[in-house]
């Protein structure tokens, strides 16, 4: 997915140390016109930047696409970054310049690797009546920002741990391994539990974690989530209780801390502002004159392209 908004701010993301869990309120972010889509977005925010290499956490729906038109994403680059595609409803139609050409469906795993830059497109197809899902980013760090763009599929095994169905689509939990490669330890997983159902897993204690709750509302790391909502739990655990107080679906999240500072703006994440301006130029020059570059050759079926905002006139302060 795109960030459509008009004005991006430039983020300057840094690890921040944290001794004590963190409840994360969304905050709404209308992606386009009158009748687009609006997203929940928790991370990137001031008071916390990353949880492992997650680095930006956008949670839809569910939104009657009669209403909202759907997910019409045009053809818009992305550099130093991994996509994370879930969906708990409806079908996206996934187009890239690796020559890529997918379908996002539910509890399936789409991960897009931009590394030195990509560009795709996203529509939600002609049958989809209710879009539902979650959109995220992971930053990749230092030593493979600059790898070869690529994409991966995979459609993880449904099980019941302890009562609760859980679905691993990285990294290990519960005795369940994903065979997705990951450029950073990575954790992450959808778990629905019922009514007043407990459930406690062993977990990494050099992971941070994230729980974003979907539906229904759950008790963890001493706070009561509901739905939208994304709490953090700092590294040093090595246990993560949860317990549905109604039925309650959530995506966990976890990684090592990325120990690095990283510059994002718009679907661009790189390491300084002259960086991101470069990058920028690039992709204006490359979908204006339709000759490839660093984000690759240009689907056939794309009619049109995402201009990129305006950058700042100032270099904006970091933030972490």
């Amino acid at each position: 997915m795109s960030n459509l908004e008009a004005a991006p701010e430039e983020l300057t993301c840094t690890s921040a140390p944290n001794d004590r869990g963190r409840v994360l309120e969304p905050r709404s972010v209308p992606l386009g016109g009158p009748r687009a889509m609006s997203v929940r977005r928790t991370l990137p925010q001031r008071a916390q930047s990353f949880i492992g290499a997650w680095c930006f956490v956008d949670h839809y729906g569910p939104d009657e696409v009669a209403a909202t038109g759907g997910m019409r994403v045009a053809g818009h680059p992305h550099t130093g970054l991994q996509t994370v595609s879930w969906l708990f409803r409806g079908e996206i139609e996934h187009l890239d310049t690796t020559g890529a050409h997918a379908y996002v469906r539910p509890g399936e795993l789409n991960l897009m690797t931009a590394g030195a830059g990509i560009a795709h497109s996203e529509f939600s197809t002609p049958g989809t009546d209710v879009l539902h899902g979650a959109q995220l980013w992971l930053a990749l760090p230092e030593k493979h920002r600059f790898t070869e763009p690529g994409f991966e599929h995979y459609a993880p095994p449904v099980v019941d741990v302890d009562g609760a169905q859980m679905l691993v689509f990285f990294g290990s939990l519960a005795g369940q391994v994903s065979p997705v490669h990951t450029f950073t330890p990575l954790l992450g997983a959808e778990i629905t539990l019922p009514a007043g159902r407990e459930l406690r897993l062993d977990i990494d204690p050099a992971f941070e974690h994230g729980v974003l709750v979907d539906r229904g509302s759950v008790v963890t790391a001493g706070v009561t989530a509901a739905a939208g909502v994304l709490v953090h739990q700092p590294a040093g655990s090595d246990t993560l209780a949860l317990r549905a107080e109604s039925d309650t679906r959530l995506l966990l999240l976890g990684g090592e801390p990325l120990g690095e500072q990283i510059v994002m703006w718009w679907n661009f994440v790189g390491r300084s502002h002259d960086e991101i301006a470069e990058y920028r130029r690039e992709w204006e020059h490359e979908r204006t004159s339709r000759q490839p570059g660093r984000f690759g050759r240009m689907p056939a079926e794309w009619e049109q392209t995402i201009p990129a905002p305006e950058l700042p006139n100032v270099r904006l302060r970091p933030r972490s």
